[in-house]
């Protein structure tokens, strides 16, 4: 397997092109399932520490998936150099203190620097002037050199536009749902890239699990068995050659090791075209479906 490629964000460092997550299967409902309260999610730390001997190196955490504890611990026992890492993670509950929410992370991960911080949602606020404030502040925790590079998630446009009304040092990244059901209508990707803002995706093998049945199951299919790959490595392949840092997750071995075939696949232009075409006939959205009317695509 070839090393996982990078993209240059436009504030000179780089993100590798796929990483692997702690969300969704990970994590932590209620606040008795917190790691404060000494509940340890061995199950994940055994998993984080077999992804990262797989190959994967970036990895994906938040302060709300309730386990940067555990994060923390299966980066310290896997042995393998903090440099080495990429290691992001986001703020929600505690934004209105986003340096000691800063701190908390740090200390959860046991690390003395985050290569990426986002702002985890735009949602928590109808005020555009708080993004704001919360855009600066996170710019001040930027200079403190406890974090190399600084952006948002779940943002659209308008969101976006706010942000870059006050913005010193613009978002380096947002990190949104994308995948072929959802592909972000106007132009957005094409705009974000414009202002120098890279995409990174979650829960781009949607329409393998949570869409599964749509019009892409035959196509996938038929490209996988092609080039003697997976769907979700075809799946993934996509993303990547649209340079959109896909972010995955598994809690079994093999399709870590599949998912990485990724990194050496190549689709042909034409594939990437037909899985995109056929993908905007069918339109799904998992997450943030209270913000959006059905048939909005942005």
């Amino acid at each position: 397997m070839s090393p996982i490629p990078t993209i240059r964000l436009a504030d000179g460092n780089a993100i590798p092109i796929l990483g692997f997550g702690t969300g969704t299967t990970w994590f932590k409902d209620g606040p008795d399932a917190l790691p404060i309260r000494g509940i340890l999610d061995k199950e994940l730390i055994s998993t984080l520490k077999h992804a990262l001997s797989t190959g994967f190196l970036h990895l994906d955490c938040a302060q709300s998936y309730g386990n940067e504890e555990e994060v923390g611990i299966a980066i310290r026992e896997s042995g393998i150099p903090r440099e080495s890492l990429f290691l992001t993670s986001k703020v929600q509950d505690s934004i209105a203190d986003i340096p000691r929410a800063l701190k908390g992370s740090l200390e959860r991960l046991q690390t003395d620097y985050l290569d990426l911080f986002l702002i985890h949602t735009p949602y928590y606020t109808d005020d555009p002037a708080e993004l704001q404030r919360a855009w600066k502040a996170m710019e001040e925790v930027k200079k403190t050199g406890k974090v190399k590079s600084i952006g948002v998630s779940n943002f659209q446009r308008r969101h976006l536009e706010t942000v870059l009304q006050v913005a010193t040092d613009k978002p380096a990244v947002n990190q949104l749902e994308f995948h072929p059901y959802l592909q972000r209508s106007g132009d957005y990707l094409p705009w974000m890239r414009e202002q120098g803002i890279e995409v990174s995706s979650f829960k781009g093998l949607a329409p393998l699990t949570v869409a599964k049945g749509g019009p892409l199951d035959k196509p996938l299919e038929m490209i996988a068995r092609k080039h003697g790959v997976s769907t979700s490595v075809v799946l993934l392949r996509w993303h990547i050659e649209q340079n959109v840092v896909p972010i995955t997750t598994s809690s079994h071995k093999q399709r870590m090791t599949d998912y990485l075939k990724a990194i050496d696949l190549r689709l042909s232009p034409d594939e990437v075209e037909e899985i995109s075409q056929i993908g905007q006939t069918h339109h799904f959205r998992w997450w943030g479906k209270q913000f959006f009317a059905p048939d909005d695509r942005s």
